[in-house]
């Protein structure tokens, strides 16, 4: 009964303590840097601020890091709302290529895929691959423009 007593004050004696690592930074003969939370002979102990949410929620970079005005931060904006349109364009392009090829490629054998099935089957599933590619970056692009909007 003792023992149990005892290994149980342990355990909330360890939760109770606060949770934090030692960090030491090491380097070597080539001059390479290695941060870690083990001891190493030769490592030093660096003495670092606990990092809160609080301090970092709000943080938005150090007071002299440069600022952009509005006006600038707006060209930007549009220039890159115009790339992004352009890239849009070209890829609902390349899908309607794609979507052409795998149409005339499924309707065809070539070669020997009359004898061999499998080749056939491996051709039209590339095809079929360039086209969902296609598909999924026409989503992701007009998901970024849609973050402008």
């Amino acid at each position: 009964m003792n023992k149990l007593r005892i290994a149980l004050l342990f355990a909330a004696a360890l939760m109770l303590t606060p949770a934090s690592a030692e960090i030491y930074k090491y380097v070597d003969e080539s001059g390479r840097v290695t941060y870690t939370n083990i001891p190493k002979k030769g490592a030093k102990k660096l003495d670092l601020d606990p990092i809160s949410a609080a301090k970092t929620r709000h943080n938005t970079g150090p007071e002299n890091f440069p600022k952009v005005d509005n006006q600038t931060q707006k060209k930007r904006d549009d220039l890159r709302k115009q790339i992004l349109r352009d890239e849009l364009t070209t890829e609902e392009k390349s899908l309607a290529d794609a979507q052409k090829a795998l149409q005339e490629g499924a309707a065809t054998r070539l070669g020997d895929e009359a004898r061999n099935y499998q080749k056939y089957l491996d051709r039209v599933a590339k095809l079929k691959e360039n086209v969902s590619l296609h598909e999924k970056n026409i989503v992701a692009l007009k998901r970024e423009l849609g973050e402008f909007k």
